[in-house]
């Protein structure tokens, strides 16, 4: 039969306080929180067993566990650094990857699941035995075929989590379903270091055990908002919901998915991450009230951004700020947020002179701040973030580039100039003749200066003059003697 989809969900348990774990053993048999600000953002099992839960205020996690053992999470680098290990990990096995924040990840296993199975049909040796818990205990059939590959999955799941605890040091739950809303829902049934898979014929049950709406991933605080103003607190309002009445008040996309979602349906694809596509930090806070306190801030979050970004290569072309005032209705959600381009002159910096840039990018950040803010007003801050997006990569020697067509020469002793010397330019595509453009305007190509025979050897061949914005020094005229007639049109417009 057709090979239906197998998706398993893998859940780092308490991934924050295990990483602490590793880098100190000596705490691993006590009760441990990581404090970021005056929240425990996670605790290992320990502290749970007393009493210690995660978001919990310091104080209140003291007095249910006086003997709890805080360690400081501000720096997000080792967490990101070990999330990042498990999903190259999960790599090797499967090319078809998706992170989940920082302790969860999708994999899509179907044709690794399409492989085994051929394997055993044509050894004639089967193994039947799932790994884990089966949802709600429900009995297996071998003779149907999406139980086989879901009994399947469950093997390369518990795999895979053998391997994350052997290579790394890390336990972790996994749910293993015919989709990714529903690997991720049935993940948590058993914790920790557990696993469940789930069959067709449990997904209603698993579904509607839902308590509330904001449970179904992919429903967010707004969306449960609205749904629950119309009367739709739980999964089976959702479903008896008229759809033409949820389709006016939502968008007919919307109130489509997530009708869908609330069946258990969900045709999302498992969509390698590749690189970070934003660096984002943030800092929370009980109150900021002044322009000199935000400043301050965003003045701290900026060098380690910096940092990763020049860690990474690229280059991000735009900036965004990000808001959270007081409320006391909306603690976690009332944020808002302003962007804007970073000006060119800045983004040429970014991974060389980043200690330069900080100034420059406070004043921009200071500004999107304004924008949001009416100083000359009392505010009350509970939130900062900054964020880099847009990341492109920086300009390569490689054929598209104009860097391809020119190759770096050494200068004459002395001279302290950069020269270019012509490589091969039969293939020159489209998008070089904007690079050459932006090199003459910005002046940051310099080519090296016509000798006086070469100048009057050009003048007598009869090139045109350059425009007044092209000296000589800037262009290389034997050079552009030997770029296509249309990279010159382009150059002199």
């Amino acid at each position: 039969s057709a090979a239906c989809p197998v998706i398993v969900h893998v859940d780092l348990d308490c991934f924050y306080a295990q990483v602490e774990m590793l880098r100190h053993p000596e705490l691993r048999d006590k009760p441990l929180g990581v404090q970021q600000k005056y929240l425990v953002v996670t605790c290992n099992y320990e502290a749970r067993k007393l009493g210690v839960q995660k978001l919990m205020s310091v104080r209140d996690a003291k007095e249910k566990c006086p003997q709890l053992v805080l360690v400081n999470g501000e720096d997000l680098a080792p967490y990101r650094e070990m999330s990042y290990k498990v999903t190259e990990l999960l790599g090797e096995f499967c090319p078809l990857v998706e992170r989940l924040g920082f302790d969860e990840n999708f994999v899509d296993i179907t044709e690794l699941v399409e492989k085994r199975l051929k394997q055993l049909q044509q050894s004639g040796c089967w193994r039947a035995s799932v790994s884990g818990h089966v949802y709600d205990n429900q009995a297996i059939n071998l003779h149907d075929a999406t139980h086989v590959r879901l009994v399947l999955g469950s093997q390369i799941a518990e795999e895979f989590r053998e391997a994350i605890y052997e290579r790394l040091g890390l336990t972790g739950c996994a749910g293993v379903a015919s989709n990714k809303l529903l690997a991720k829902l049935v993940s948590g049934t058993f914790k920790p270091n557990q696993q469940t898979v789930l069959l067709p014929e449990s997904c209603q049950d698993l579904i509607r055990s839902l308590d509330r709406i904001q449970k179904v991933p992919g429903i967010g605080y707004k969306t449960s908002k609205r749904l629950e103003a119309l009367g739709v607190r739980n999964v089976c309002d959702l479903q008896a919901f008229p759809p033409a009445a949820l389709e006016k008040e939502l968008g007919v996309s919307v109130a489509q998915r997530i009708q869908k979602l609330s069946y258990g349906e969900d045709d999302s694809p498992v969509t390698p991450s590749g690189p970070p596509q934003s660096f984002s930090d943030e800092d929370s806070f009980k109150k900021c009230s002044s322009e000199v306190e935000v400043k301050e801030k965003i003045e701290e979050l900026l060098p380690n951004l910096l940092d990763r970004i020049s860690k990474d290569g690229r280059q991000p072309h735009t900036i965004r700020l990000t808001i959270r005032q007081f409320s006391a209705t909306d603690k976690w959600f009332n944020r808002e947020s302003r962007q804007c381009s970073i000006p060119p002159h800045l983004v040429q910096k970014f991974g060389k002179e980043s200690s330069n840039i900080i100034s420059p990018l406070v004043d921009i950040l200071m500004k999107l701040f304004r924008k949001m803010i009416d100083v000359h007003l009392p505010f009350h801050l509970t939130l900062l973030n900054v964020c880099f997006s847009n990341l492109k990569d920086l300009p390569s020697s490689k054929k598209g580039s104009i860097g391809f067509y020119l190759k770096h020469v050494s200068a004459p002793s002395g001279s302290g100039k950069r020269l270019w010397e012509v490589g091969d330019t039969s293939q020159v595509d489209e998008g070089c003749a904007s690079c050459i453009q932006n090199c003459n305007r910005t002046g940051t190509t310099k080519t090296r200066k016509l000798s006086e025979e070469k100048q009057s050897n050009t003048q007598e061949a009869g090139i045109r003059d350059f425009p007044f914005h092209l000296s000589a020094g800037d262009i290389d005229q034997e050079v552009f003697r030997q770029l296509p007639e249309d990279i010159q049109k382009e150059i002199l417009s």
